[in-house]
This record gives C-alpha cells, structure tokens and sequence, in this order.
C-alpha cells in the first residue's frame, strides 16, 4: 500500500473517530475498496488514533492541566479528593481499567477473529439500535458534576465493547452515558475524556510493537502510518467541536441510521462476494 492510501485512511480515521460510527469498522471497510485491497490491521488502527487523541488533548488542555494538577493535589492532601476536576481524575483511571484489562486478554482476538466484516455488520447494525433506544428513553437530566464512581465502572464497561470493530469507542460510551440519565452533551463530553488514558497506551504499546516487530505492522510502513496520523490529528481537531456543537441542539438519529444502512449495505456486499470477510 502506498502514501495516498495511507493517508485517505488517516482521513477517514479523523472522521469518524468521535462519532458514534465505529472509526475502526469504516478503516477496515475502506481497506477492501483500495488499489491494494486488505485490511490496514488492528496495528494500524491502534496508531493512527494516536493522532485523534492528540487532538482531543489539545482541544481539552484547559480541562485536562485542570484536572491532572487537582488529582495530583488530591494525592499530597492538598485537594479534597471530593473536588470536582479531582474527582474526575480518579473517575477517568478507574473507567479507563475495563478496556485495558480486556484489551490485553483478548489481544489475539482484537488483531484477527474480531476484524471479521460479518461481526462488523452485525455489530454497526445492533449497536446503532441499542444507541437509538439510549437516546430515546434516557432521562439526559445528569451532567458530569454528578457523575459518581459506580457510573464511571459503568461508563467504563461500555467503553471496552469498543474493542470489537462497529460498536465504536464513542458510541459505546455515549450510549452508556444516556441509558445512565446524562445529557447528550455530557456523555459526549465524557467519552472524550475517558478515552484518552486507553487510547494512548493501545497506540504506544502498539507503536512499540511495529518498530521492534515489522512483521506486526500489518501493510503499511511506520513511514505511512505516522503520515496517517498526522492527517487524522488534524481532521480529528475539526471534528470534535462539530461534535460537541451537533449533540447539544440536535438527537442521535442520523448516526443511528447510517450505521445501520451502512451494515446492511456491508452484508450485501458480503452477500454478493464483492468483499471478502
């Protein structure tokens, strides 16, 4: 695969990474529709989110200095730990646990069983539905200030379904947040937050493993990828304030009808043999 490719899917990866649309399903979707036909692989997913995150952090630094200086001051007596920025340092670690635990239980599956298009379509398809019912019946009365510690696990959990392609990372956690009485706003907010601590170590440890392991960087070099990155990091920057201003005037119905065309299209095209799973 070639720099074009590499950096059409960093592109593709900036889209989609905070909506709630799986940017993993649609990296392993527009691989097969390439020159060089194939999955870009968990490696290169892992990395290029590097570059979304990126942008997150440098969209929330305010928020992020804020919170890291009062989880500190918490640990040395100088903050309450009932603070509210230092209490969300603790939430975030604590909801940041489930993805990691599970992520290295099921590594092999990750990198292999789970990329399957037929899991991808069934899950886009059934997780779009979940999403939907989420913001149909939840109360979305709760911001983040009341968020507590049994919602962070909870939060947590949801976001570790986005370990298999087509539930998404955002979706996950955003849907969890709504069935949990947050507003759309807040879980949104949130799933931003929550994401970076396990993002940023999948990308490192999967960075890692590409420098000392070729054979582990899928079909694009280091070179292509980190070029992928680059572009993510930048189209990822615009995405999430769109985000945030879309989810505090407007429902979650466009993104709950795209997944689900998307993965009927997707068992069509399987269906017919025009991709392969």
């Amino acid at each position: 695969m070639n720099w074009f490719e590499a950096a059409f899917l960093g592109l593709i990866q900036g889209l989609t990474e905070f909506l709630p649309i799986s940017s993993s399903a649609h990296l392993r979707i527009a691989g097969e529709f390439l020159p060089n036909a194939g999955d870009p692989g968990a490696t290169f997913t892992a990395i290029t989110q590097l570059g979304t995150e990126t942008a997150v952090i440098v969209f929330f630094w305010r928020d992020i200095v804020r919170i890291i200086k009062a989880w500190f001051g918490s640990l040395v007596g100088k903050v309450d730990r009932s603070d509210p920025d230092a209490r969300m340092g603790w939430l975030i670690i604590l909801g940041s646990l489930p993805i990691a635990v599970l992520g290295l239980i099921f590594e092999e599956q990750i990198d292999s069983t789970f990329r399957s298009l037929w899991l991808v379509a069934t899950t886009l398809i059934v997780f779009g539905l979940i999403l939907a019912v989420a913001d149909t019946i939840g109360r979305q009365d709760r911001t983040l200030d009341q968020l507590t510690y049994k919602h962070g696990i909870l939060y947590g959990l949801a976001q570790a379904l986005a370990l298999i392609p087509g539930v998404s990372r955002s979706g996950g956690t955003i849907t969890g947040g709504l069935f949990l009485g947050y507003t759309r706003e807040a879980a949104t907010r949130y799933s931003f937050l929550l994401a970076i601590p396990a993002v940023l170590a999948s990308g490192f440890y999967k960075l890692g493993k590409a420098v000392t392991d070729e054979t582990a960087n899928g079909p694009f070099g280091i070179g292509e990828t980190l070029v992928a990155t680059a572009v993510a990091f930048v189209v990822g920057y615009i995405i999430v304030g769109w985000l945030l201003r879309y989810v505090a005037t407007h429902n979650l119905r466009l993104f709950v009808w795209y997944r689900v065309l998307l993965g009927l299209a997707l068992y069509l095209l399987l269906g017919l043999n025009v991709i392969q799973p």
